[in-house]
């Protein structure tokens, strides 16, 4: 009878240690299974992701804008895109455009877009900007007020790359028989031909 109740014993100790094997392995595997679907659709987001970077939260495309004249920069994937250039009423001229960083790095201002001959003063602004009227034979400079800051954008940051800033700057007005007119900003090629509108 002993011998009996041993075996008994026995066996039904080697079927509980099966079954929490089993138990163990079912418990076990469920999470790892539900983990790699997981890890499949991060993975699948993640290339997605780097397939198309918009999709990517900390990308931000530029926006779309309408352009009226546009011209390449020294630094790759660099671009100006002119959007007015306009006569303003006390005798000016309104330009305004957008300089886009498409390029791999920072594009700083600094004293990059400045006159030279106010150098320090135009520190993070556009002061070098200017238009040439090649039939007139005439260069018009950025406006200043009393105290020789320039009536442009000024204390402008790095554009970061994937990114375009909005600028502007007045200019004394050419005579009004001149409907066109070249804008020249610094680091950027010549664009000629800007239509002027009223």
């Amino acid at each position: 009878m002993r011998l009996t109740f041993k075996s008994r014993r026995t066996g039904m100790l080697a079927l509980i240690g099966l079954l929490i094997i089993f138990w163990g392995c079912v418990k076990k595997e469920g999470p790892t299974s539900s983990s790699s679907n997981n890890n499949g659709a991060q993975t699948a987001q993640t290339t997605q992701q780097n397939a198309n970077p918009a999709a990517s939260p900390e990308f931000k495309p530029a926006p779309s804008v309408r352009a009226i004249a546009t011209a390449d920069g020294e630094k790759q994937g660099t671009r100006v895109e002119i959007t007015e250039l306009k006569r303003t009423s006390n005798n000016t001229l309104t330009l305004k455009f957008q300089m886009v960083n498409d390029g791999p790095d920072k594009l700083p201002f600094s004293y990059d877009f400045g006159d030279e001959a106010n150098h320090i003063k135009d520190f993070d602004s556009i002061g070098g900007v200017n238009l040439v009227d090649s039939t007139g034979k005439k260069k018009y400079f950025v406006v200043r007020d009393t105290e020789n800051n320039c009536l442009c954008s000024r204390d402008l940051k790095d554009i970061n790359p994937g990114s375009r800033v909005s600028l502007w700057a007045k200019f004394p007005a050419p005579p009004d028989d001149v409907e066109k007119i070249s804008v020249v900003i610094p680091h950027f090629g010549p664009i000629d031909d800007v239509p002027i509108s009223r």
